[in-house]
Protein backbone atom coordinates (compact mmCIF):
# COMPACT_ATOMS: atom_id res chain seq x y z
CA UNK A 1 0.00 0.00 0.00
CA UNK A 2 2.83 2.39 0.83
CA UNK A 3 4.51 1.70 -2.55
CA UNK A 4 1.26 2.30 -4.42
CA UNK A 5 0.63 5.63 -2.66
CA UNK A 6 4.23 6.72 -3.32
CA UNK A 7 3.88 5.91 -7.00
CA UNK A 8 0.67 7.89 -7.25
CA UNK A 9 2.31 10.85 -5.54
CA UNK A 10 5.17 10.75 -8.02
CA UNK A 11 2.77 10.71 -10.98
CA UNK A 12 0.59 13.47 -9.52
CA UNK A 13 3.67 15.58 -8.85
CA UNK A 14 4.88 15.01 -12.41
CA UNK A 15 1.52 16.01 -13.84
CA UNK A 16 1.48 19.15 -11.72
CA UNK A 17 5.01 20.13 -12.72
CA UNK A 18 4.42 19.50 -16.42
CA UNK A 19 1.18 21.49 -16.29
CA UNK A 20 3.02 24.67 -15.26
CA UNK A 21 3.27 26.99 -18.22
CA UNK A 22 6.68 28.65 -18.26
CA UNK A 23 6.52 31.85 -20.22
CA UNK A 24 10.01 32.72 -18.98
CA UNK A 25 12.45 29.83 -18.84
CA UNK A 26 15.14 32.03 -17.36
CA UNK A 27 13.40 31.47 -14.01
CA UNK A 28 13.29 27.66 -14.29
CA UNK A 29 15.77 26.05 -11.88
CA UNK A 30 17.11 23.56 -14.45
CA UNK A 31 17.34 26.25 -17.10
CA UNK A 32 19.42 28.38 -14.74
CA UNK A 33 21.91 25.53 -14.39
CA UNK A 34 21.92 25.14 -18.16
CA UNK A 35 22.53 28.87 -18.63
CA UNK A 36 25.55 28.80 -16.34
CA UNK A 37 27.04 25.94 -18.36
CA UNK A 38 26.55 27.81 -21.64
CA UNK A 39 28.22 30.89 -20.13
CA UNK A 40 31.17 29.09 -18.52
CA UNK A 41 31.85 26.32 -21.08
CA UNK A 42 30.85 27.95 -24.36
CA UNK A 43 31.54 31.59 -23.53
CA UNK A 44 28.08 32.92 -24.33
CA UNK A 45 27.23 36.19 -22.67
CA UNK A 46 24.76 36.05 -19.82
CA UNK A 47 22.64 38.66 -21.57
CA UNK A 48 22.10 36.61 -24.72
CA UNK A 49 21.47 33.26 -22.99
CA UNK A 50 19.06 34.71 -20.45
CA UNK A 51 17.43 36.77 -23.18
CA UNK A 52 16.72 33.67 -25.28
CA UNK A 53 15.44 31.67 -22.31
CA UNK A 54 13.13 34.53 -21.35
CA UNK A 55 11.46 34.27 -24.74
CA UNK A 56 11.14 30.46 -24.77
CA UNK A 57 7.72 29.05 -23.86
CA UNK A 58 6.48 25.70 -22.66
CA UNK A 59 4.10 23.96 -25.05
CA UNK A 60 1.77 21.30 -23.66
CA UNK A 61 1.09 20.09 -27.22
CA UNK A 62 4.74 19.06 -27.45
CA UNK A 63 4.52 16.92 -24.32
CA UNK A 64 1.34 15.26 -25.56
CA UNK A 65 2.85 14.51 -28.96
CA UNK A 66 6.04 13.09 -27.46
CA UNK A 67 4.01 10.84 -25.18
CA UNK A 68 2.23 9.12 -28.07
CA UNK A 69 4.60 8.63 -31.03
CA UNK A 70 2.99 6.89 -34.00
CA UNK A 71 5.83 4.36 -34.13
CA UNK A 72 4.78 2.96 -30.76
CA UNK A 73 1.01 3.22 -30.71
CA UNK A 74 0.10 2.16 -34.26
CA UNK A 75 0.48 -1.39 -35.61
CA UNK A 76 2.42 -1.73 -38.84
CA UNK A 77 -0.63 -2.06 -41.10
CA UNK A 78 -1.92 1.31 -39.88
CA UNK A 79 1.46 2.99 -39.57
CA UNK A 80 2.42 2.29 -43.18
CA UNK A 81 -0.86 3.79 -44.43
CA UNK A 82 0.33 7.17 -43.16
CA UNK A 83 3.47 7.20 -45.27
CA UNK A 84 3.22 4.72 -48.12
CA UNK A 85 0.57 6.49 -50.16
CA UNK A 86 0.09 7.16 -53.85
CA UNK A 87 0.46 10.91 -53.37
CA UNK A 88 3.74 10.49 -51.49
CA UNK A 89 5.03 8.16 -54.20
CA UNK A 90 3.98 10.62 -56.92
CA UNK A 91 5.52 13.56 -55.08
CA UNK A 92 8.67 11.50 -54.55
CA UNK A 93 9.01 10.92 -58.28
CA UNK A 94 8.58 14.64 -58.87
CA UNK A 95 11.15 15.52 -56.18
CA UNK A 96 13.61 13.05 -57.73
CA UNK A 97 13.13 14.43 -61.24
CA UNK A 98 13.50 18.03 -60.02
CA UNK A 99 16.68 17.23 -58.09
CA UNK A 100 18.15 14.46 -60.25
CA UNK A 101 21.58 16.09 -60.57
CA UNK A 102 21.96 16.55 -56.82
CA UNK A 103 20.75 13.00 -56.08
CA UNK A 104 23.15 11.57 -58.65
CA UNK A 105 25.97 13.60 -57.13
CA UNK A 106 25.03 12.32 -53.65
CA UNK A 107 25.09 8.74 -54.89
CA UNK A 108 28.52 9.22 -56.47
CA UNK A 109 29.96 11.04 -53.46
CA UNK A 110 28.34 9.20 -50.54
CA UNK A 111 27.15 5.94 -52.11
CA UNK A 112 23.54 6.34 -50.98
CA UNK A 113 20.79 5.36 -53.42
CA UNK A 114 18.66 8.30 -54.64
CA UNK A 115 15.37 6.57 -53.74
CA UNK A 116 16.47 6.21 -50.09
CA UNK A 117 17.26 9.91 -49.78
CA UNK A 118 13.98 10.80 -51.50
CA UNK A 119 12.03 8.41 -49.27
CA UNK A 120 13.51 9.80 -46.05
CA UNK A 121 12.75 13.39 -47.03
CA UNK A 122 9.28 12.27 -48.11
CA UNK A 123 8.51 10.56 -44.82
CA UNK A 124 10.09 13.25 -42.68
CA UNK A 125 8.46 16.32 -44.24
CA UNK A 126 6.55 15.26 -47.36
CA UNK A 127 9.32 16.81 -49.48
CA UNK A 128 9.42 20.01 -47.49
CA UNK A 129 5.71 20.74 -47.29
CA UNK A 130 5.54 19.99 -43.56
CA UNK A 131 8.76 20.87 -41.78
CA UNK A 132 7.04 21.76 -38.48
CA UNK A 133 5.40 24.81 -36.95
CA UNK A 134 6.94 24.78 -33.47
CA UNK A 135 9.74 27.12 -32.59
CA UNK A 136 12.72 24.86 -32.00
CA UNK A 137 13.67 26.70 -28.83
CA UNK A 138 10.17 26.12 -27.39
CA UNK A 139 10.30 22.42 -28.25
CA UNK A 140 13.74 21.87 -26.77
CA UNK A 141 13.14 23.90 -23.60
CA UNK A 142 9.86 22.08 -23.01
CA UNK A 143 11.45 18.66 -23.49
CA UNK A 144 14.69 19.46 -21.67
CA UNK A 145 13.13 21.05 -18.60
CA UNK A 146 9.49 19.94 -18.36
CA UNK A 147 9.11 16.55 -19.99
CA UNK A 148 7.84 14.49 -17.05
CA UNK A 149 6.66 11.07 -18.17
CA UNK A 150 6.33 7.52 -16.91
CA UNK A 151 9.05 6.27 -19.27
CA UNK A 152 11.87 4.43 -17.55
CA UNK A 153 14.40 6.36 -19.62
CA UNK A 154 12.90 9.78 -18.95
CA UNK A 155 16.14 11.14 -17.50
CA UNK A 156 18.15 10.09 -20.55
CA UNK A 157 15.49 11.73 -22.74
CA UNK A 158 15.77 14.98 -20.83
CA UNK A 159 19.54 14.83 -21.04
CA UNK A 160 19.27 14.27 -24.79
CA UNK A 161 17.09 17.34 -25.30
CA UNK A 162 19.30 19.46 -23.04
CA UNK A 163 22.21 18.55 -25.31
CA UNK A 164 20.08 19.50 -28.32
CA UNK A 165 19.32 22.91 -26.79
CA UNK A 166 23.02 23.39 -26.16
CA UNK A 167 23.75 22.57 -29.81
CA UNK A 168 20.95 24.84 -31.01
CA UNK A 169 22.61 27.87 -29.45
CA UNK A 170 26.05 26.85 -30.71
CA UNK A 171 24.89 26.30 -34.30
CA UNK A 172 23.03 29.60 -34.17
CA UNK A 173 26.29 31.30 -33.28
CA UNK A 174 28.29 29.32 -35.84
CA UNK A 175 25.83 30.07 -38.67
CA UNK A 176 24.89 33.57 -37.52
CA UNK A 177 21.22 32.60 -37.15
CA UNK A 178 18.72 33.89 -34.61
CA UNK A 179 17.80 30.75 -32.56
CA UNK A 180 14.35 32.22 -31.94
CA UNK A 181 13.62 32.20 -35.67
CA UNK A 182 14.11 28.48 -36.30
CA UNK A 183 11.03 26.27 -36.57
CA UNK A 184 10.71 22.51 -36.63
CA UNK A 185 8.89 19.48 -35.29
CA UNK A 186 7.55 18.95 -31.79
CA UNK A 187 10.85 17.19 -31.03
CA UNK A 188 12.97 20.09 -32.29
CA UNK A 189 13.96 18.50 -35.63
CA UNK A 190 14.62 20.94 -38.45
CA UNK A 191 14.53 21.26 -42.20
CA UNK A 192 13.58 18.98 -45.09
CA UNK A 193 15.40 16.04 -43.54
CA UNK A 194 14.46 16.88 -39.94
CA UNK A 195 17.92 17.14 -38.39
CA UNK A 196 18.30 17.62 -34.67
CA UNK A 197 20.72 20.45 -33.78
CA UNK A 198 23.64 18.14 -33.00
CA UNK A 199 23.08 16.23 -36.26
CA UNK A 200 23.12 19.52 -38.14
CA UNK A 201 26.47 20.43 -36.62
CA UNK A 202 27.92 16.96 -37.29
CA UNK A 203 26.48 16.04 -40.69
CA UNK A 204 24.88 18.97 -42.52
CA UNK A 205 26.80 19.88 -45.65
CA UNK A 206 26.88 22.78 -48.07
CA UNK A 207 26.17 20.72 -51.18
CA UNK A 208 25.83 23.54 -53.70
CA UNK A 209 28.87 25.59 -52.70
CA UNK A 210 27.17 28.77 -51.49
CA UNK A 211 28.98 28.65 -48.10
CA UNK A 212 25.88 27.79 -46.06
CA UNK A 213 24.35 24.40 -45.26
CA UNK A 214 20.71 25.39 -45.71
CA UNK A 215 18.68 22.29 -44.79
CA UNK A 216 15.55 24.42 -44.34
CA UNK A 217 14.94 25.76 -47.84
CA UNK A 218 17.61 24.28 -50.10
CA UNK A 219 16.88 20.76 -51.42
CA UNK A 220 20.48 20.34 -52.57
CA UNK A 221 21.86 20.84 -49.08
CA UNK A 222 19.15 18.65 -47.58
CA UNK A 223 19.96 15.85 -50.04
CA UNK A 224 23.69 16.05 -49.38
CA UNK A 225 23.16 16.19 -45.63
CA UNK A 226 20.90 13.12 -45.52
CA UNK A 227 23.38 11.20 -47.66
CA UNK A 228 26.30 12.30 -45.51
CA UNK A 229 24.47 11.23 -42.36
CA UNK A 230 23.79 7.75 -43.73
CA UNK A 231 27.33 7.31 -45.02
CA UNK A 232 28.79 8.40 -41.68
CA UNK A 233 26.68 5.76 -39.92
CA UNK A 234 27.95 2.95 -42.10
CA UNK A 235 25.88 2.85 -45.28
CA UNK A 236 27.15 0.19 -47.69
CA UNK A 237 26.94 1.21 -51.34
CA UNK A 238 24.85 -1.00 -53.64
CA UNK A 239 24.03 -3.49 -50.89
CA UNK A 240 20.62 -4.86 -49.95
CA UNK A 241 18.37 -3.55 -47.21
CA UNK A 242 15.86 -6.31 -46.43
CA UNK A 243 14.83 -9.78 -47.52
CA UNK A 244 11.64 -11.68 -46.79
CA UNK A 245 11.67 -14.40 -44.14
CA UNK A 246 9.44 -17.22 -42.96
CA UNK A 247 8.95 -18.61 -39.49
CA UNK A 248 9.61 -22.34 -39.32
CA UNK A 249 9.30 -22.76 -35.57
CA UNK A 250 8.69 -20.44 -32.62
CA UNK A 251 11.83 -19.82 -30.59
CA UNK A 252 12.14 -17.48 -27.64
CA UNK A 253 15.82 -16.94 -28.44
CA UNK A 254 14.87 -14.82 -31.44
CA UNK A 255 14.58 -11.17 -30.39
CA UNK A 256 12.64 -9.27 -33.01
CA UNK A 257 12.60 -5.58 -33.89
CA UNK A 258 15.71 -4.37 -32.12
CA UNK A 259 17.55 -1.62 -33.96
CA UNK A 260 21.18 -2.54 -33.39
CA UNK A 261 24.08 -3.37 -35.63
CA UNK A 262 23.55 -6.92 -36.99
CA UNK A 263 25.70 -9.48 -35.17
CA UNK A 264 24.19 -12.85 -36.11
CA UNK A 265 24.11 -14.54 -39.51
CA UNK A 266 21.25 -15.92 -41.54
CA UNK A 267 22.60 -19.39 -40.78
CA UNK A 268 22.33 -18.65 -37.05
CA UNK A 269 18.67 -17.69 -37.35
CA UNK A 270 17.88 -20.62 -39.59
CA UNK A 271 19.00 -22.89 -36.78
CA UNK A 272 16.53 -21.05 -34.54
CA UNK A 273 13.62 -21.57 -36.94
CA UNK A 274 13.62 -18.37 -39.01
CA UNK A 275 14.68 -18.71 -42.65
CA UNK A 276 14.77 -16.59 -45.80
CA UNK A 277 12.24 -16.96 -48.60
CA UNK A 278 14.83 -16.19 -51.26
CA UNK A 279 18.31 -17.64 -51.68
CA UNK A 280 20.76 -15.43 -49.77
CA UNK A 281 24.32 -15.74 -48.59
CA UNK A 282 23.88 -17.45 -45.21
CA UNK A 283 26.94 -15.70 -43.79
CA UNK A 284 25.21 -12.31 -44.08
CA UNK A 285 24.56 -10.70 -40.71
CA UNK A 286 20.97 -9.62 -40.22
CA UNK A 287 18.29 -8.29 -37.87
CA UNK A 288 15.10 -10.35 -37.44
CA UNK A 289 11.91 -8.35 -38.02
CA UNK A 290 8.28 -9.15 -37.21
CA UNK A 291 5.49 -6.86 -38.35
CA UNK A 292 1.77 -6.96 -37.66
CA UNK A 293 -0.57 -7.09 -40.62
CA UNK A 294 -4.36 -7.15 -40.21
CA UNK A 295 -4.71 -10.93 -40.10
CA UNK A 296 -1.17 -12.25 -39.90
CA UNK A 297 2.43 -11.59 -38.94
CA UNK A 298 5.04 -10.98 -41.61
CA UNK A 299 8.72 -11.69 -41.15
CA UNK A 300 11.80 -10.05 -42.63
CA UNK A 301 15.53 -9.87 -42.22
CA UNK A 302 17.21 -6.48 -42.21
CA UNK A 303 20.80 -6.11 -43.41
CA UNK A 304 23.30 -3.49 -42.27
CA UNK A 305 21.70 -0.76 -44.41
CA UNK A 306 18.38 -1.35 -42.66
CA UNK A 307 20.14 -0.73 -39.36
CA UNK A 308 21.69 2.46 -40.79
CA UNK A 309 18.24 3.78 -41.77
CA UNK A 310 17.22 2.97 -38.20
CA UNK A 311 19.94 5.27 -36.94
CA UNK A 312 17.93 8.11 -38.49
CA UNK A 313 14.93 7.11 -36.37
CA UNK A 314 15.40 4.05 -34.11
CA UNK A 315 12.12 2.33 -34.90
CA UNK A 316 11.72 -0.77 -37.04
CA UNK A 317 8.44 0.50 -38.49
CA UNK A 318 10.11 3.74 -39.55
CA UNK A 319 13.01 1.96 -41.25
CA UNK A 320 10.61 -0.42 -42.99
CA UNK A 321 8.42 2.46 -44.19
CA UNK A 322 11.47 4.21 -45.65
CA UNK A 323 12.55 0.99 -47.37
CA UNK A 324 9.17 0.09 -48.85
CA UNK A 325 8.35 3.64 -49.91
CA UNK A 326 11.74 3.91 -51.61
CA UNK A 327 11.05 0.75 -53.64
CA UNK A 328 7.73 2.11 -54.84
CA UNK A 329 9.21 5.49 -55.72
CA UNK A 330 12.02 3.86 -57.70
CA UNK A 331 9.60 1.61 -59.57
CA UNK A 332 7.41 4.58 -60.53
CA UNK A 333 10.40 6.78 -61.38
CA UNK A 334 11.95 4.15 -63.63
CA UNK A 335 8.73 3.89 -65.59
CA UNK A 336 9.20 7.43 -66.84
CA UNK A 337 12.97 7.88 -66.68
CA UNK A 338 15.95 5.70 -67.44
CA UNK A 339 17.44 4.00 -64.38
Amino acid sequence: MIKKISFQLVILTSIFLSAQSFADYSNHIDAKIFAEKMISEHKFSREEIVGWLKKAKQKDAIIKAMSRPAEKVKPWYLYKEIFITDSRIKNGVRFWSENIDELTKAYNQFGVDPEIIVSIIGIETNYGSNTGDFRVIDALCTLAFDFYTQYENRESRRKFFTIQLENLFILAREQNIDPLSLKGSYAGAMGLGQFMPNSYRDYAVDFDGDSFADIWLNPADAIGSVANYLMAHGWEKDQGIITEARLLTENSLVSFNRISRPKNSLAYFKNLGLDTLNPTDTSKKVLPIKLEEKSKKEYWFGFNNFYVIGRYNPRVKYAMAVTQLSDKIKTRFCQGYSC
